[in-house]
């Protein structure tokens, strides 16, 4: 597997992927996590802009797609019922999804974030078990609750 920077070329190919992704997390009882149809394919244009959309290829097949950046992340100033435990520099990573039947893939794509900056947060929706079983699985601490931009709660993680 490697990981490249996404492109404008890759759009359509992306946006299959979240379709899956949202398919699958809804028949695995997280409905509410990205049921709307998030995100958007202009979500996913600015992010490719920015330099923040990477996707994940299996030979030429394109299998996962992320957002990863290392910078703050507004919506981590605040976190209920715990703290963040340290205050390094972080990367963040959002909107990660896969459709492949390899296993690891989001395994290794998280670990190809962390190599880069050595600390990272993450949050993700309390349904989200899969996501949820990968990230204690790979040494991330549960550390408290945030909420995203429309108010939702979701869990945060930190590995660093």
């Amino acid at each position: 597997m490697n990981i490249i920077k996404a492109k404008p070329i890759h759009l359509t190919r992306i946006m299959e992927i979240y379709e899956h992704a949202r398919s699958f997390m809804a028949a695995n009882g997280n409905r509410e996590q990205w049921g709307n149809g998030y995100p958007e394919p202009s979500q996913i244009e600015q992010d490719i802009a920015q330099g923040h959309s990477y996707i994940c290829l299996d030979g030429e097949q394109i299998i996962a797609t992320f957002y990863f950046a290392i910078e703050e992340e507004p919506t981590y100033h605040r976190i209920d019922d715990g703290a963040w435990f340290n205050d390094r520099p972080y990367g963040v990573l959002h909107r990660i999804a896969v459709q492949s039947d390899k296993k690891g893939v989001a395994t290794f794509c998280l670990n190809w974030c962390f190599e880069l900056v050595g600390n990272m947060r993450i949050d993700t929706h309390e349904n989200n078990l899969p996501m949820r079983r990968v990230l204690e699985k790979l040494g991330f601490q549960y550390c408290g609750v945030i909420y995203v931009r429309d108010g939702s709660p979701r869990l945060a993680y930190q590995k660093g």
